[in-house]
């Protein structure tokens, strides 16, 4: 086996070299909170417009106004059900952007529109199934941990305050993150190898459409590269972090400034940093899946699997190493040999005796 490829270089070249995936996903998303923040204008300027309190919003940024403005919302029956409209609109663009992005990733294919929404559309109904597993398995795991810093924190507030408090606040939900990293990271290989196994077909021509088939691979992959993986992961993820607090921190500074765009600008660049990094974490995944590629399973011994667009490997021809020599008989042939003349010896068959001696 080859030495395996760096996740952080190579994750980084497929994400760049499929851009066009991380900019139609931003671009969908930017649309959906475009969509949703147009209701949201709406219901703000019925409570603002006719307000000289309103002021306060927009040349000092009073937060008791803020406060005020959002109580009043929530007030207001009806007034967040746009935002449960956006949801299904998301997670339909999730389960099709993210199965066709993996498919550019693993075949090299450009990441055209037209692609990802294809191969989206074909691994659909699977990519489904994985995000019942990840909630089922999820809450199998973090819902216990979730108990028990629950009782932990009842524990603190009893017994600590201050700096001391918010510092076991803190390593307790660190713990709970690193958990979620490990169980992220294990379902990111799952749709690698789904879309992996999408490849092999039946011998007429149906693909393999059991996602059980990849929770084996992927466990025995992550556990053997553990390390590499899980750290190439957190980095990651902490890089997106990072990006997001940064230039939220330094857009916070520009509030109630005679010019917003330049708030909306650093705001985007950290969200576009973070989807970038989500993206890189999926280009190392889909590196880790090349390395150790996932073993051609056969659905029955009479439909073995084959891959898909891939004509079948013709015999190599014949060389001198691999042409097939005679193997000797061991027995030999009783019956004497031909003669090798076209006629009978004279000498032996007409013999003339010589005549008797006087």
């Amino acid at each position: 086996m080859p030495h395996p490829r760096s996740l952080l270089l190579n994750g980084l070249s497929r994400t760049l070299s499929r851009f066009p995936a991380l900019l139609w996903t931003y671009v969908f998303n930017l649309t959906l909170a475009v969509l949703f923040s147009l209701h949201m204008h709406s219901q703000l300027a019925a409570i603002t417009a006719h307000s000289l309190a309103a002021q306060r919003l927009s040349s000092g940024f009073d937060l008791g106004t803020t406060s005020e403005v959002f109580v009043r919302l929530s007030d207001t029956p009806g007034t967040l059900t746009p935002s449960f409209a956006v949801l299904p609109l998301y997670f339909l663009l999730y389960f099709v952007i993210v199965p066709g992005t993996l498919f550019c990733y693993l075949t090299g294919t450009p990441a055209h529109l037209g692609t990802l929404l294809q191969q989206g559309l074909a691994h659909f109904w699977r990519f489904i199934r994985i995000t019942l597993l990840t909630l089922l398995l999820s809450a199998a795991v973090l819902g216990p941990l979730l108990a028990i810093q629950s009782v932990f924190a009842a524990h603190v507030d009893r017994n600590a305050v201050g700096r001391f408090a918010f510092l076991h606040y803190v390593v307790s939900f660190t713990l709970i993150g690193l958990v979620a990293a490990v169980l992220r990271l294990y379902f990111d290989l799952v749709e690698v190898y789904t879309v992996q196994l999408g490849h092999l077909r039946y011998a007429n021509g149906k693909p393999d459409r059991r996602v059980r088939h990849t929770l084996l691979p992927a466990f025995r992959t992550l556990r053997q590269n553990f390390l590499r993986a899980y750290l190439t992961f957190l980095t990651l993820a902490l890089l997106g972090i990072a990006a997001v607090y940064f230039t939220a921190r330094t857009a916070m500074h520009q509030l109630a400034q005679p010019r917003v765009w330049t708030m909306v600008l650093l705001a985007q660049l950290g969200l576009f940093v973070m989807l970038l990094t989500r993206f890189w974490q999926r280009g190392a995944a889909a590196t880790l899946a090349l390395d150790f590629p996932l073993p051609r399973i056969p659905l029955s011994p009479t439909a073995p699997l084959k891959e898909a667009n891939m004509p079948l490997p013709e015999p190599p021809p014949p060389t001198p190493d691999n042409t097939p020599h005679p193997i000797p008989d061991p027995i030999p042939d009783p019956e004497p040999a031909p003669p090798s003349l076209d006629n009978p010896d004279p000498g032996v068959f007409h013999h003339t005796p010589h005549p008797p001696a006087e």
